[in-house]
């Protein structure tokens, strides 16, 4: 069992930054693919990016974060971050991140591992 624990989320304006934590815990041997989802209130979860270390840390984003978000990890600490750049009232969601051995399962929103979410609001 892996437990992901998110932190960063706040309260930001419309332009800034923030960034965003997921530390892993537990078997990480399962945490060779990392991704970040996100769900606005009365929204689906939806993918935001994610990250494999299979193929050589390669990394993936959703359109409309690509650009402004940047995902990176690192391996000694367990842990997964999320910098997001000129925020936007849109990017207002929860964010969760998700762990799993399997490319494929994480990016498809079907992992192994959640954490609990850590909340982002961006005012305009």
């Amino acid at each position: 069992q892996v437990q992901l624990v998110e932190s960063g989320g706040g309260l930001v304006k419309a332009g800034d930054s923030l960034r965003l934590s997921c530390t892993a815990s537990g078997r990480t041997y399962r945490t060779d693919a990392m991704a970040w989802f996100r769900q606005a209130p009365g929204g689906e979860r939806e993918f935001v990016g994610a990250f494999s270390a299979w193929t050589g840390g390669i990394v993936r984003y959703a359109g409309s974060v690509e650009g402004r978000f940047t995902i990176s990890k690192e391996s000694d600490k367990n842990t997964l971050y999320l910098q997001m750049n000129i925020l936007r009232p849109e990017d207002t969601a929860v964010y969760y991140c998700a762990s799993d051995r399997v490319y494929q399962r994480v990016i498809l929103g079907n992992p192994a591992s959640w954490g609990q979410g850590t909340q982002v609001t961006v005012s305009s």
